[in-house]
């Protein structure tokens, strides 16, 4: 229990460090082959068109293009659909891929919407000697790119859907060079990155990855800043009741706490808010039937550590996820980094009553008692977040939010949405 209360006591540390640095607007993306686009302070126009360099103008053209993957019908844009916040376009807990798009993944697909030109490198800083490790001035994990943080540039996070057997699956970079100087863009492609480009394949692939990041970071529909609270931000509309109740159950810190990692204020340059700290928690959400990889009772998604990221060794991150941007939360169909949830409202539930109510959530084990956590190994539950409101409450308690509270924040997160229709509604 004690290493629990460290836990949580160094990551409320690293999230006031990362709101001291989101406030300023100083946590910019691990952009790489190139400085990344500072984020938009003001809505952009749904009128404006993009001016791209010659380099993302052909990332643009490689993001939405089938052709290259294995089955020839796959794009980036296929999971990543600029019509839901280039987030999933349906509900599957997690999307189809492969050879023959029948091969499942194993986590739901995040939106890439807000974060990529702001996400910070990935860091765990700690103090050298076990002693300092375990007093309250360790740092929790934030940063990088993916549920699990592993990526800490755009070029390198583009580079596992291409080769991932539940994705694009390409069998190697020469499989899907092949497939580009068949492009009908392989030209243009020689006349910015040179001539001779396809005869340096390792130069080539970097070149490619270097353009579908140089698209994502200079698109503005990455960053639109087209939601009504934007607009209330700015003064131009005024949220109604319903919605400013909800923000107030979202703000408070002895409810629903969730601006205390979903960031909700205005950086001191004006920037307007991400909703996300880019820290890590783990909630114990319960295990998702289905995904099929949760088929076999031995495997367990653990993020920080495994099993995709092998490269983190401290137990006490097992099960951590990222805590990602609520923005357009109120579009998407599938909650959680294991797509376990399909409603806003759903979601919303599962956070306040997962310990007033848990026999609502959890099955039951063979000897009739709740198995609370269930999608962690019983050896790593005590990693579970039992320390933040609301998350400290017991069964049978009264959850810290009503059906209604549910309904006003949801009415809240809504307000995300990026498209709303100013002129028709703008305050007069």
């Amino acid at each position: 229990m004690l290493s629990s209360v460290i836990r949580f006591t160094a990551r409320a540390s690293a999230r006031r460090i990362a709101l001291a640095a989101l406030m300023g607007g100083a946590l910019l993306g691990g952009a790489g082959a190139a400085p990344a686009v500072a984020s938009n302070a003001t809505p952009t126009s749904a009128d404006a068109k993009p001016v791209y360099s010659d380099a993302a103008a052909l990332g643009k053209l490689m993001f939405f293009d089938p052709a290259l993957s294995a089955s020839g019908k796959m794009s980036c844009a296929s999971c990543h659909s600029p019509e839901h916040a280039y987030g999933p376009p349906n509900g599957l807990a997690a999307q189809l891929g492969g050879t023959d798009l029948h091969q499942q993944g194993t986590r739901a697909v995040p939106s890439l919407r807000y974060v990529l030109n702001r996400t910070p490198i990935w860091t765990h800083a700690q103090a050298a000697s076990l002693s300092e490790r375990l007093s309250e001035t360790d740092n929790a994990p934030v940063g990088g790119f993916g549920w699990d943080g592993r990526f800490n540039y755009l070029h390198d996070q583009a580079n596992f859907p291409l080769f991932n057997p539940n994705e694009m699956a390409n069998k190697d970079p020469a499989a899907l060079l092949a497939k580009m100087q068949r492009a009908p863009y392989a030209a243009r492609f020689k006349e910015v990155f040179g001539q001779n480009i396809f005869a340096d394949p390792t130069k080539a692939f970097t070149q490619a990855m270097y353009a579908i990041e140089r698209f994502e970071l200079e698109d503005p529909s990455f960053h639109p800043y087209t939601s009504k609270f934007d607009y209330y931000l700015d003064g131009k509309v005024q949220l109604t009741a319903q919605e400013f109740r909800g923000k107030k159950l979202f703000d408070d810190p002895a409810g629903g706490n969730c601006a205390s990692c979903h960031i909700d204020q205005s950086g001191v340059n004006g920037a307007h808010p991400l909703f996300t700290d880019f820290n890590f928690q783990a909630l114990g959400v319960p295990r998702n039937a289905e995904l099929k990889v949760n088929a076999d009772p031995k495997y367990f998604d653990m993020g920080l550590c495994g099993p995709l990221r092998t490269d983190q060794s401290d137990k006490l991150n097992c099960g951590l996820f990222k805590s990602v941007s609520l923005r357009n939360t109120a579009t998407r169909h599938v909650f959680f980094h294991n797509g376990r949830f399909h409603t806003l409202k759903e979601a919303l539930r599962f956070y306040v009553q997962r310990d007033t109510n848990p026999d609502k959530w959890y099955p039951r084990d063979a000897h009739g008692k709740v198995d609370k956590f269930n999608d962690l190994p019983v050896a790593l539950r005590v990693n579970v977040d039992t320390t933040d409101e609301p998350l400290t409450r017991k069964t049978g308690e009264r959850p810290v939010w009503s059906e209604r509270d549910i309904d006003d924040v949801a009415a809240f997160l809504a307000t995300l949405s990026d498209g709303y229709d100013l002129k028709s509604k703008a305050v007069k």
